[in-house]
């Protein structure tokens, strides 16, 4: 609150005077403390460096077991052999190259999006970069505006924190000048100015700020999923190497070179070394590809967070409405003159130096006469929902004034609630002009109110809302309405977008506190009116309390609280620096419409992963298996590396890579590990057990010197059969160019088989035709062993 003196200086830029207003910080000083080093220096940064990215795709625990094999294979085999090393370069390469373009992409939509706080320097207001904020600069603070750095409050016109952020203490903290201030903090209603006092790594919330705003690869059930799966293949790895080396060098007396080449041939195709690299890629092109449509992804986990939501609560204003508002109709009541009213609201919002869209319709509706001189300042709060100035009249009277939401400053009852009514019920937002007698500091200054006029303000629909509602109804996403406006306007327009639900509206002030009546009644109800900010926090934690994923959209300060703690939250370009600080996903072009497009990505990698997964992971069960029977039989492991390297170069690496950034639309479900296991682990078994069977039958078969050569062809043609079926299982529903990848790689084989340099490279020879056919035999078993598991899983597993 500000009372305003009769002689106070009349300030250019801002339309209220402002008495004794600081100039702020010198050019000189600026250049001064610039080669002090006393510059907000802390990088905000949207995603990892370069280094960052080379080390965590290169340094990777699974990167070192498959390093110091394939070091081990270059001394002990032929090049061939060796192979499974290069595919890891090449694999780091690609993951190296893909989370650099995200990284560009994210870059450059992070500078499109910078907010740029405004300083005072040599008395003129000047919007500069965060970082280009210097030690002793004052800087200006409306609603919305985060702080950046901390400081010592020197001007206030009823300014309000909110620094539930930083201390967990929701209710705003009204701030007077030599008050302290803290970065990350922001400003909830009012205006005002604070000298920084703290700048870069030393202010409050540094850290905060930057972790806050850095690329991420946490807090995902994929990726935290994958990490688990990982884990327990190492913890198989171990003793199953120490029984193949016992196995391969000790009992079988072969020659060393050949022992280690079939000893670390059963060890690496357990690593699923792919699969990390596959997810990071898909994730990196998932925002690439939304980078595209304007969408700032400041959480790459977002995109699969909001292909998991089943509930999306909605702002109408700037969600589903545009910004900015028209008034629609001015009615006087009572006997108020209405030339007399046009005059009080002109001077209402010349009172406000960062009016609001409401205010804003105002000031293009009704222009300041200049005249009237204001004495006292309420900023309008989403709280209180009013605002108010107090004016000496140019006939020297005074008169004081509020303009706010009718229902609250009006009892229940009062003849103006009727006509206010009818106009909601036309999708008018409407608001009160009332004259009051009571000091504007008081909080009981709504009483005994007088109603001078109605103001009804109409908002444009947005041109894409209707589409959007349609498509998240589409795919059983729901949609809540919360807002702080009247209900029945509130619900009026969402009718008009086509919202079902939309005409049973609910006025949030009847809501129980109880937070799991409350979670019924959210259940049941589809559009809120009249709903504090605390109110909106609490509605996002009882929706959660009864197992709903939630999103929460919004664009204003009075959605910051609930947008912290939705599961996914997503800010407006155009809203406030403190939206835009709290929320995983950003629509740089304020179109609701994007948010289909976020979804459907975030299907795309949860349901593709889901798929190439499985393939990974089923021939980590195979190879396991596989390793455990040779141990166990006491026989030489069938396959040397180059043979794995092929299979899974054929039948997992290439058709993963395309199938992972395929489209798809399947809708996300949870238990990532436990749907992949269910797959991966009977398929795994399947393959190990037909591929074991095979390569004794041709152990039996076959005698004299090639006869291992001939054994190992034989369990590899056995192998890569029930591989391709398994790929054929995984690409379902086809495609063309699905069938197309699927016969691709059956070719690639074929041609490994006839092409003599070939044949002599990957060490493939099929001798005779009993045995082939045998094993082409055994594996048609395996298929069908395959379909009929899987089937059976599929329904006896589910969810």
């Amino acid at each position: 609150m500000t009372h305003i003196d009769a002689g106070a200086e009349l300030d250019p830029v801002h339309p209220v005077p402002v008495p004794g207003r600081a100039t702020g910080l010198t050019g000189a000083e600026v250049a001064e403390r610039v080669a002090r080093g006393e510059v907000n220096d802390v990088p905000v940064r949207s995603s990892r460096s370069l280094t960052e990215i080379v080390r965590a795709n290169v340094f990777t625990r699974f990167n070192a077991i498959i390093g110091v094999l394939w070091l081990i294979m270059l001394f002990v085999a032929p090049i061939q052999d060796s192979l499974f090393g290069f595919v890891i370069l090449a694999n780091t390469g690609i993951g190296i190259v893909q989370e650099w373009r995200a990284k560009q992409t994210l870059d450059a939509l992070a500078v499109v999006g910078e907010v740029r706080p405004t300083v005072r320097r040599d008395g003129e207001a000047t919007e500069v970069a965060t970082s280009d904020i210097v030690l002793g600069d004052l800087i200006e603070a409306g609603p919305g505006d985060r702080v950046a750095v901390d400081g010592t409050c020197v001007e206030a016109d009823g300014l309000e924190i909110d620094e539930s952020l930083l201390t967990g203490e929701a209710d705003p903290v009204v701030k007077r000048p030599g008050d302290a201030l803290m970065s990350g903090s922001f400003v909830v209603a009012g205006t005002g100015a604070y000298t920084a006092t703290k700048v870069g790594r030393e202010a409050y919330a540094a850290q905060l700020a930057e972790e806050a705003s850095r690329f991420t690869l946490v807090h995902s059930e994929l990726r935290s999923g994958i990490s688990t799966i990982l884990k327990y293949v190492q913890w198989m790895m171990v003793p199953t190497a120490i029984g193949l080396v016992v196995s391969q060098l000790v009992v079988k007396e072969h020659g060393f070179k050949d022992s280690i080449a079939r000893t670390v041939g059963g060890i690496v195709p357990m690593v699923p070394e792919g699969l990390v690299l596959l997810t990071s890629v898909a994730f990196a092109i998932g925002v690439i590809r939304l980078g595209r449509k304007q969408c700032l992804v400041q959480e790459l986990p977002a995109i699969e967070g909001l292909a998991r939501v089943d509930t999306v609560c909605l702002d109408k204003t700037g969600t589903l409405t545009e910004g900015s508002m028209d008034v629609a109709a001015l009615r006087p009541l009572g006997d108020t003159d209405e030339e007399y009213v046009r005059r009080v609201l002109g001077a209402l919002g010349a009172c406000d130096p960062r009016p609001n869209a409401s205010l804003q319709a105002v000031i293009d509706a009704y222009p300041d006469h200049g005249r009237w001189r204001c004495t006292q300042a309420l900023p309008f709060s989403s709280a209180r929902k009013y605002s108010g100035a107090a004016f000496s009249e140019d006939d020297g009277t005074h008169s004081a004034w509020l303009l706010g939401a009718p229902d609250v400053l009006l009892p229940d009852g009062d003849p103006a609630l009727a006509e206010t009514e009818e106009l909601n019920r036309r999708g008018l937002r409407v608001l009160l002009l009332a004259r009051v007698r009571e000091d504007l500091e008081d909080p009981r200054v709504k009483e005994g109110a007088e109603p001078a006029a109605l103001l009804a303000l109409e908002q444009r629909l947005r041109p894409d809302a209707a589409d959007t509602l349609r498509y998240f109804a589409e795919q059983d996403v729901k949609a809540k309405v919360v807002s702080g406006d009247n209900a029945v306007s509130v619900g009026a327009v969402a009718a008009k977008l086509g919202l079902s639900g939309a005409e049973h509206t609910v006025d949030a002030r009847t809501l129980p506190e109880d937070r799991a009546e409350m979670a019924d009644a959210l259940d049941a109800g589809t559009v809120f009116g009249r709903v504090t900010p605390r109110q909106k926090r609490d509605m996002v934690g009882a929706l959660q309390s009864h197992g709903h994923t939630v999103a929460m959209t919004g664009d204003g300060v009075n959605d910051v609280l609930a947008l912290k703690d939705a599961d996914i939250g997503v800010s407006m370009g155009s809203g406030s620096e403190a939206t835009r600080a709290v929320a995983q996903i950003v629509l740089l072009d304020n179109s609701f419409a994007t948010l289909p497009s976020v979804v459907a990505e975030g299907r795309r990698v949860i349901g593709n992963i889901t798929r190439v997964a499985t393939l990974f992971l089923v021939k980590t069960v195979y190879s396991v298996i596989l390793a455990l029977l040779v141990v166990c039989c006491q026989v030489e492991y069938p396959f040397l590396p180059r043979h794995l390297t092929l299979l899974s170069t054929l039948t997992i690496g290439v058709p993963a890579f395309f199938l992972a950034l395929a489209p798809n639309t399947e809708r996300a479900e949870p238990h990532f590990v436990r749907r992949v296991m269910r797959y991966a682990i009977p398929g795994g078994a399947v393959a190990g057990l037909a591929t074991f069977v095979m390569y004794m039958i041709a152990r039996h078969f076959y005698r004299g010197s090639g006869a291992l050569d001939a054994e190992t062809s034989s369990a590899t043609l056995t192998l890569f059969l029930i591989s391709m079926w398994v790929l054929a299982i995984i690409a379902r529903p086809y495609t063309w160019w699905r069938v197309c990848l699927v016969a691709a790689m059956g070719l690639g084989f074929l041609l490994v088989l006839v092409v003599p340099w070939l044949q002599d490279f990957f060490a493939l020879k099929l001798v005779g035709s009993t045995m082939p056919w045998t094993a082409v035999g055994v594996a048609a078993v395996a298929a069908v062993a395959l379909e009929l598991l899987w089937k059976w899983v599929g329904r006896r597993f589910t969810g």
